[in-house]
């Protein structure tokens, strides 16, 4: 979408919440629910990020097995035609530590708090009303965050589409049509990418996973379950506002280099849109940072050039590596010492 497109549907869709706000302001919300999105911090420094959103919506039906597309469908697009209620007073309350904050003109609220007593790998915090909302008093949600504990060394920042999740970003009304006809128990991840993310995780769960995406919040709990259902590592999905707001990339894995200063990172993108150019100027920008780059080629036409006006350009002492598949990651990986000949193995059987 254009800038000037995008500044219109802005202009729209704030215009229709305004009038939506005043007729209903006389009147206690009918279905608020904060809905807070999974956190991300560090034990060693005591800092983490809490971010979620507040809403008038029913919850969202669940997803059962074997359901049609019409099920899916109804309950994509209601994940979509929200009421967001702006102005909310909230006190978010983490690690011993408090902060307040106020939704913003969608509905979004973000916190950053600092000399938390974080646990890792899972701290539990609390996100509830710190004043009252149009004669509500009381109101209140669990926030799960995710911790890198003390002595873990290594991250990953991965994409989802076309990374993990099968999209096909650059066959628009083909993703269009996944994304609202499919399910957390339908949608189909890259053969062997489970395996190999969790073989990265380690038994225990050491390595951080924190997934970012240029899809909408509106994706996040629908992520958050594929992630669950097809056993990937958990960790914070980190998406954008639709229409405004904070929304580049590049801005949220700056973010959580910034919060885990002693982690290094495998940065996994893929080809079909701007991963490789965003992952270079993260190398450039913190030099000793990253320990490899891994691209998936999904490209329809792989001859356009893209990726290697990336590579061509490229003088790191970080590998770049343009892969076919988890197989191809998962030899380079174990050649850097980070998974064992039998985990690499485990790889290559599932990609077949």
């Amino acid at each position: 979408m254009s800038g000037r497109g995008r500044r219109l549907l802005v202009g729209l869709e704030r215009r229709y919440d305004a009038a939506r706000l005043r007729r209903r302001a006389g009147r206690p919300p009918a279905y608020f629910r904060i809905v807070p999105y999974v956190g991300h911090g560090s034990a060693a420094t005591g800092r983490l990020v809490v971010r979620g959103r507040v809403l008038d919506d029913p919850e969202p039906a669940g997803t059962t097995d074997g359901e049609g597309a019409w099920p899916a469908l109804r309950r994509s697009v209601a994940g979509f035609l929200t009421d967001e209620l702006p102005g909310v007073r909230l006190r978010v309350s983490v690690g011993g530590v408090v902060a307040e904050v106020v939704t913003d003109d969608e509905g979004y609220f973000r916190a950053e708090l600092e000399g938390a007593g974080l646990v890792a790998p899972w701290t539990v915090g609390r996100v509830e009303l710190a004043a009252p909302y149009r004669g509500l008093v009381e109101a209140a949600a669990d926030v799960r965050v995710r911790v890198s504990a003390p002595g873990v060394t290594l991250g990953v920042v991965s994409d989802v589409d076309d990374t993990i999740l099968e999209t096909g970003v650059q066959r628009i009304w083909a993703m269009v049509r996944r994304t609202l006809t499919g399910s957390a128990l339908t949608r189909t991840p890259f053969a062997g990418a489970a395996e190999l993310y969790r073989a990265l995780a380690g038994h225990d769960d050491r390595t951080p996973f924190f997934y970012v995406s240029s899809s909408p919040w509106n994706l996040h709990d629908f992520l958050l379950a594929f992630l669950a259902h097809r056993r990937f590592p958990a960790g914070p999905v980190l998406l954008r506002d639709l229409v405004g707001g904070e929304r580049t990339k590049h801005g949220r894995i700056e973010e959580v280099l910034a919060l885990h200063p002693d982690l290094s990172f495998v940065l996994i993108g893929d080809s079909g849109e701007h991963d490789p150019e965003i992952y270079a100027e993260i190398v450039r920008r913190h030099p000793g940072r990253v320990r490899a780059v891994y691209i998936r080629e999904v490209r329809l036409d792989p001859g356009d050039g893209r990726v290697e006006a990336v590579t061509d350009a490229w003088d790191h002492d970080v590998p770049f590596v343009l892969a076919l598949d988890s197989a191809a990651v998962a030899h380079h990986l174990h050649d850097l010492g980070l998974l064992t000949a039998a985990e690499t193995a485990a790889v290559v059987r599932a990609v077949g």
